[in-house]
């Protein structure tokens, strides 16, 4: 029995979609893991089901703990919730919520067993020989596999059997209440004519693409198995894909691989990456079970491109064509529950987002801005007011200080401390002079000093004596106690 290489393994396969020609191959009849690849097949068995008329994209499933105990990537909803078909095949296809995969397929046939029986017995009709699934997600399992020639068989099978349902394949982006996920498929928006399909990785598999793309009436098939990065399956798509589109120089003299179908399978073990997907060596480790969109790009991601040597000068490169960001597009609205549109919908997401909303967050924010705002207030205005009356003259502060005497109960003292002053400024207070200070205050605030009398003398230490009699706040001490030290 041979085996594929190990820590370069890798399997690649462009074809033509509508004619199944293949165009370049390289380990295709690998026996390999598919990983979330898995859920084009789900697809495929859900949507002709649909099709079929034994059940509608508006039939209500009902999601159970199996379901709800699958490993991420996930959607996460609790056991009992509900989920339309059409929301439940977006949830799988953008966020490939392994959750949903089991919730289609229970809602299907019943059980995971009874799915896997029916995916299998499509996958025979359909010619994939290669093929064996387990569960509808493509989380790791014995005997889980598939191979880069039977996926692509597959995905000529989706859009040749099912093109009114071909949109679920090539959505850009969802959002369900608060959150947005982008396809994982990141050509889609970026790469010139993407329109699918589906990605894919666990520890043993690798990245994993099945790509498609449409330019001038012509549209390809690209198939990257065991890539090393995200961001490297989707680079070697679309250098496979460019090159079906362009035309390698030359390339008429390359014999002849015949259509997909007749691809020779390879008896041999699918190869196990995952020592060199998740081992100690790596800098970043994957989540063991998860399509995982945020890998590091490989180091030797750049020097490939001297494989373009071949594209017509003036063309940007697929390097460039993924670097960019990717185009503008309005997500899908996805939600529970039963079929809404129009008003109905939109109430569906603002409700969503608003039980999205961080509650833990909002607690924490209030208690120690409660706390800090109660002692900025409560010592900003006594600064303010203590700082004032040593730099301003006698009859201002004096003025000001009557004034908060009148607000605040607790300077009531100060008014009995120096009674003879208040009652003997008041015949005084008709001079010109203290007139003119007194007449914008109320009847308590003019203070008008006694002939000869020195008024800095005769205010400070009054001052001095109430501060002495009236304790103060905490505050109130702090900020007086800062410019005498």
């Amino acid at each position: 029995m041979s085996t594929a290489r190990q820590a370069d393994a890798e399997s690649l396969l462009l074809v033509e979609a509508d004619t199944g020609k293949v165009l370049h191959a390289e380990n295709a009849t690998y026996p390999w893991y598919p990983a979330s690849v898995t859920k084009l097949m789900t697809a495929y068995v859900v949507l002709k089901a649909v099709r079929d008329g034994r059940l509608s994209l508006d039939t209500l499933l009902t999601v159970s703990p199996t379901a709800a105990s699958q490993a991420p990537s996930k959607m996460g909803l609790p056991p009992g919730t509900q989920v339309t078909v059409d929301n439940a095949m977006k949830m799988m296809m953008v966020k490939s919520a392994n959750d949903m995969a089991v919730v289609l397929a229970e809602g299907l046939d019943g059980t995971i067993e009874d799915f896997a029986d029916d995916m299998n017995r499509n996958a025979a009709r359909l010619g994939m020989t290669q093929s064996h699934f387990v569960n509808p997600n493509g989380l790791p399992a014995d005997g889980h596999v598939s191979s880069a020639r039977d996926l692509a068989v597959l995905a000529r099978a989706i859009l040749h059997d099912l093109p009114e349902y071909e949109y679920f394949v090539h959505i850009p982006a969802i959002k369900f209440g608060r959150r947005i996920t982008r396809n994982f498929n990141s050509l889609i928006g970026r790469y010139p004519g993407a329109d699918g399909m589906k990605t894919g990785f666990i520890c043993a598999s690798g990245f994993n693409l099945v790509a498609s793309a449409t330019r001038n009436n012509k549209r390809l098939i690209a198939v990257v198995l065991g890539a090393s990065s995200s961001s490297m399956r989707a680079y070697k798509a679309a250098q496979l894909l460019e090159r079906g589109f362009s035309g390698v120089s030359l390339a008429w003299l390359a014999p002849s691989l015949g259509t997909v179908d007749q691809l020779v399978p390879v008896n041999a073990d699918p190869p196990n990456l995952r020592d060199d997907m998740c081992g100690p060596h790596r800098k970043r480790q994957q989540a063991p079970e998860s399509d995982d969109d945020n890998a590091t790009t490989a180091s030797g991601e750049g020097s490939s491109l001297s494989l373009f040597a071949g594209l017509q000068p003036g063309q940007l490169k697929p390097a460039e064509m993924l670097a960019q960001a990717p185009a503008a597009a309005q997500p899908v609205i996805v939600y529970t529950g039963p079929t809404k549109t129009g008003t109905a919908l939109i109430a569906a997401n603002a409700a969503e987002a608003e039980s999205q909303k961080p509650k833990a967050r909002k607690a924490h924010a209030a208690k120690p801005k409660a706390a800090g705002d109660t002692k900025q207030v409560a010592a900003k205005p006594e600064a303010k007011s203590e700082a004032k009356p040593e730099a301003k003259p006698q009859a201002k502060s004096e003025t000001k200080s009557d004034a908060k005497t009148a607000a605040k109960p607790a300077s009531a003292t100060r008014l009995a401390v120096r009674p003879a002053v208040t009652t003997a400024a008041k015949p005084e207070a008709k001079s010109d002079a203290a007139t003119a200070v007194a007449k914008p205050a109320a009847k308590p605030a003019p203070k008008a000093v006694k002939p000869g009398t020195n008024a800095e003398g005769a205010a400070k230490p009054a001052a001095r004596k109430d501060s002495k009699k009236d304790p103060k706040p905490v505050t109130e001490r702090a900020v007086d106690g800062a410019p005498k030290g």
